[in-house]
């Protein structure tokens, strides 16, 4: 064995063990009572989700590597999310229970450590057991968000606000016009591939951006406050069609873990917040708190963003313009995977892996800072874009073939990813896709001036 394919072999592992640790924590931190959460469209039972992860173990290493059947076939379409109604996954008839999921989630992965350790590591075995790893990430995200979402305790190592660090910073980051590389290089089918990515991030094009101005930071409490205040969910003229009809249509849903019926109400402000005893307050997990105001805005769907924007006299930037901001990378400069380069984040760079759960403020963490000095494109929310989310042109379906291609058409881009994003996961190139009424995951936005636009919008 080579000193490189050791090294791989020990940061795998590393990877693979840190993972297991971190969902373990999301569900043995929780009572029977806690896990049997209530139904909800946007989340899955936490159990449902630690067994899923375990059979797309089976089925991209064990499977495809060596043609070896699943530990229990019987249960194979009840993990598969593709062969069970989302509805089903709360049964008590069909799946077992926390003893027998936690049983087969642990043999699973000391099946891969081991398999790890044992066999030689060829670029499709490494390709998939980062893919695998790395999908079992998007869950630990949303097992984190269920717990918001039905108002569960916080998970094991929130800690809540930050103080920030360095001097708060304010107006627009003007960003040049020119070539700007977009996306990864390489084709799914390829394994050889120095850098990781997903295929809706494939391949890497070229395109010309025209000048314009973005945001430094995210919207905040604050900013979003004033457009509360203003009326702004009461004024029909700063809403698209599509808002209006949410706004009339469709009602938030907010679920308090215990009750036995849903909360209803007519969105008039953002999801988790509240005006209580002569002060607006958010739901953070189980606890109502005194609204931050200096903290990022969350749980907002695309129309709320939309129509702040139009209060403000501002616009939506595009995916293309997103990253070109956040990376920077103009035709003849380094490549950069991250705003402030190719160093993986660590907690000095962004607001990821559940600790601060967005709670730290807009101009906080400058070891972040992009290339055109704008902060917190990595972490803390995921961003809205104006741009649909379709292919980029040369796109290879990748080894899971729904990975992207269900969300494709009508589904709005986010980028950046959030406060619960593994920090393993997440790259200035990664595409997450919601159709615009999510607002039960961490999404939120920054702004650009009316007076530029990009000519790409891939």
């Amino acid at each position: 064995m080579t000193q490189s394919e050791q090294a791989q072999k020990t940061e795998l592992l590393a990877e693979l063990e840190a993972t297991r640790q971190r969902t373990l924590e999301l569900v043995t931190s929780l009572s029977d009572e806690q896990l049997d959460v209530p139904y909800h469209p946007g989340v899955n039972p936490p159990l449902w989700e630690m067994g899923h992860a375990s059979f797309f173990y089976e089925v991209f290493v064990f499977n495809l590597l060596d043609g070896t059947p699943s530990y229990d076939p019987s249960m194979d379409d009840l993990w598969d999310s593709f062969h069970i109604d989302h509805g089903d996954r709360w049964s008590h008839e069909f799946f077992p229970g926390r003893e027998k999921t936690l049983q087969y989630f642990n043999i699973i992965y000391d099946r891969v450590a081991s398999r790890i350790q044992q066999q030689p590591l060829t670029d499709e075995a490494l390709y998939l057991y980062r893919y695998a790893i790395y999908h079992q990430n998007m869950h630990i995200e949303s097992m984190t968000w269920c717990r918001q979402t039905v108002g569960l305790p916080a998970p094991p190592g929130f800690i809540g606000a930050r103080q920030g660090s360095g001097q708060p910073v304010t107006g627009d980051a003007h960003i040049p016009g020119g070539h700007y590389q977009i996306g990864m290089p390489g084709e799914s089918t390829s394994y050889a591939t120095t850098d990781f990515a997903f295929d809706a991030e494939k391949p890497r094009f070229e395109v010309r951006v025209e000048p314009f101005a973005i945001s430094r930071t995210l919207v905040s409490n604050r900013e979003f406050l004033s457009f509360v205040d203003d009326n702004g969910y009461k004024r029909p003229e700063l809403w698209s069609f599509g808002g209006r009809k949410w706004l009339g249509t469709e009602t938030d849903i907010s679920l308090v873990h215990g009750s036995s019926q849903p909360m209803l109400r007519e969105p008039r402000h953002p999801l988790y917040w509240r005006w209580h005893e002569g002060e607006w307050q958010e739901r953070v997990f189980d606890r109502w708190q005194p609204l931050n105001l200096d903290a990022p805005v969350t749980h907002v769907s695309f129309w709320e963003a939309e129509a702040y924007c139009q209060w403000a006299g501002r616009r939506l930037p595009t995916e293309v313009e997103w990253e070109a901001a956040a990376l920077g990378n103009l035709s003849g400069r380094d490549f950069y995977c991250f705003p402030w380069g190719n160093q993986h984040p660590t907690p000095e760079h962004a607001d990821l892996d559940a600790i601060h759960m967005a709670q730290q403020p807009v101009w906080d963490y400058p070891a972040g800072e992009s290339r055109s000095s704008c902060r917190q494109m990595i972490g803390g929310v995921w961003e809205w874009t104006s741009s649909q989310f379709f292919p980029y042109d040369g796109f290879k379906i990748d080894m899971y073939p729904f990975m992207s291609t269900l969300q494709f058409g009508d589904h709005k881009v986010t980028r950046g990813g959030g406060c619960a994003t593994s920090s393993c996961l997440i790259r200035g190139t990664y595409r997450q896709a919601y159709l615009p009424l999510r607002n039960d995951v961490y999404t939120g936005f920054r702004t650009c001036a009316l007076s530029h636009s990009a000519s790409g919008t891939q």
